[in-house]
């Protein structure tokens, strides 16, 4: 049974957003709970998928091979069909359904162009529905940051 997250949530995920391995009983100490309420609630947060915990990687540093998007122009009468097809591709990192020119938008991670040519040419463009694709590569990342604005705050707040 699915429940709604309060503030007492919010300052938890604010905490994990600056410090993703912030131990739980520090956590306790600054949003005044005990550290079995903390797990408790750290619990409810990933089990109802309101937060993921995961370990991001600098890709550039560590040279893992080509990065990059890719925008799909596709039938809208077979969103779901493509949405399953795409959820099954391990090279796909991010997978989101958009407004505008294209109806879907995908980050991957490949090893080497092969790998790239292969992911476009037979694995999105032979997706029943999917009309055409237009991909960049990700020569340089200006800024990687997973630390995304809290719209419950004041946009001019810092």
């Amino acid at each position: 049974m699915s429940h709604s997250i309060d503030s007492t949530d919010h300052k938890i995920i604010d905490l994990l957003k600056e410090n993703g391995r912030m131990p739980n009983t520090e956590i306790a100490k600054k949003v005044n709970l005990s550290e079995a309420t903390v797990r408790n609630r750290l619990k409810h947060l990933i089990d109802e998928e309101y937060i993921q915990v995961v370990a991001i990687t600098n890709q550039a540093k560590m040279g893992q091979g080509i990065a990059g998007n890719i925008k799909m122009k596709a039938d809208i009468k077979k969103t779901d069909s493509i949405i399953e097809e795409l959820k099954k591709i391990r090279e796909l990192d991010y997978i989101a359904l958009t407004t505008g020119a294209f109806e879907f938008e995908a980050d991957f991670t490949v090893k080497d162009i092969i790998e790239l040519n292969e992911l476009i040419t037979n694995k999105i463009n032979r997706i029943d529905g999917i009309e055409f694709t237009e991909s960049t590569i990700i020569l340089q990342y200006i800024r990687d940051n997973y630390n995304w604005k809290d719209l419950r705050t004041s946009p001019n707040k810092p």
